[in-house]
């Protein structure tokens, strides 16, 4: 598949930096940046590109002989632009492991030129040479000075992941039911949004809501859980709960004693109290609240998934929304149980039309036509059965039963 320059844009900046480019003579970065995992396979296929090159045939149509990295380019956008399928980084990487020892890093202003010769093409950095091809690659030193922050281009843009890694979420059968929960809002109001304050309690019988005065207690607000079931089993994997928000608790939970009609005394409950902090939607009674998780700064290495894997849509993100585009998230039927990991990239299969064969008269038989592939996704969030995958690429929208497999 070769990118389109509208697709080289925002893929781009979602895709940001499968560094293959750019790393020679960078020592003075610190070690610890863009420590992402080489594979063995994917090494494997780096070095046996760069023992002869990768065929002409190989290289995308519009493949420039020079080019020079620009700050917001990702080894997703720059491998679709030599190669015909942009997963294929490993092979990139292969047709110049001499000068590039890292595949995770990459800086704007390197340039790059194509070599081309006995049908093979390889990729180097630097100035290309003039007149013809020649083994020699010349070079010239240049000194980079570099603070300690590491000014690599993240594999994946944190804004555009990190807030889907707090709102969607799998919870298990009755998890919710068992969450505390809001029974009531300011001045008798039942909606709430941010900025409200609100008040909440446990369910009976199990410990109050309490306040750690050590931290500040952040928790996210959740309704009903929808169950996703396999579309070909009915099984229920899980139940996708609906994001509203996220609170802060401002007191615990306790127990007063209070006067009653005959002058004695009772104890009664006195719900714990919340800020809402952030509001994707309003808030009601009762809606459930579930602890913040620690936040996940996760640098995500983009790759085909192994082939033979296959799934379903189960899911798409967000209230009301039947189909979906580029940008947007989806769930699928396969999870950790399958061996499906962060990063994995398949390809989106919009389903063949039933149609009648009419070719002859005498005869009608319904046909079935072939699955088209429509795009690509990439996992980046795994739960037992389910997983939640970002769509990089489309040509037309996705909608759940869509199936999903190894873009090999």
């Amino acid at each position: 598949m070769v990118p389109s320059k509208a697709a080289f844009g925002p893929v781009s900046r979602v895709m940001a930096a499968w560094a293959v480019l750019a790393l020679g003579g960078l020592a003075t970065v610190p070690a610890a940046a863009q420590n992402l995992p080489i594979t063995p396979a994917q090494r494997s296929t780096a070095e046996q590109v760069a023992v002869g090159g990768i065929p002409l045939a190989e290289l995308s149509p519009d493949a420039p002989d020079n080019y020079t990295v620009k700050s917001g380019d990702t080894l997703w956008g720059i491998s679709g632009l030599y190669l015909k399928q942009p997963w294929r980084w490993p092979e990139l990487w292969g047709m110049n492991m001499e000068q590039i020892k890292n595949p995770h890093r990459i800086f704007p202003g390197q340039q790059l030129y194509l070599e081309k010769a006995d049908g093979l093409a390889r990729l180097r950095m630097g100035q290309a040479p003039t007149g013809a091809p020649t083994d020699t690659v010349r070079v010239s030193p240049r000194v980079r000075i570099a603070g300690l922050p590491d000014n690599t281009i993240p594999t994946l843009p944190a804004h555009l992941i990190e807030p889907f890694l707090n709102e969607a979420i799998i919870v298990g059968a009755g998890e919710l039911d068992v969450a505390p929960r809001i029974v009531a809002g300011p001045d008798d109001r039942v909606m709430v949004t941010r900025g409200d304050r609100a008040y909440v309690r446990g369910r009976t019988g199990t410990p109050l809501v309490e306040r750690d005065p050590r931290k500040i207690d952040e928790y996210r607000i959740f309704r009903s859980a929808t169950p996703l079931k396999d579309p070909l089993t009915g099984t229920v994997l899980g139940y996708e709960a609906q994001y509203l928000g996220a609170a802060e608790l401002v007191r615990s939970e306790s127990i007063q004693q209070v006067r009653n009609a005959k002058g004695g005394t009772d104890s009664a409950i006195v719900p714990a109290t919340i800020d809402i902090t952030r509001a994707r939607e309003e808030m009601r009674i009762g809606d459930r609240l579930l602890p913040e998780p620690a936040r996940q700064l996760t640098s995500y290495v983009p790759r085909a998934a192994a082939p033979g894997v296959e799934g379903t849509i189960v899911s798409i993100y967000g209230n009301a929304v039947a189909l979906a585009g580029q940008n947007q998230v989806v769930a699928i039927n396969k999870g950790a149980a399958d061996g499906l990991e962060s990063g994995q990239v398949l390809a989106i299969l919009s389903a063949g039309r039933r149609v009648d064969d009419r070719s002859i008269n005498s005869e009608r038989t319904l046909l079935k036509l072939p699955d088209e592939r429509n795009g690509l996704m990439m996992v980046f969030r795994t739960f037992d059965k389910l997983s939640y995958a970002l769509i990089l690429e489309i040509t037309d929208t996705v909608k759940i039963g869509d199936r999903v497999a190894s873009p090999r």
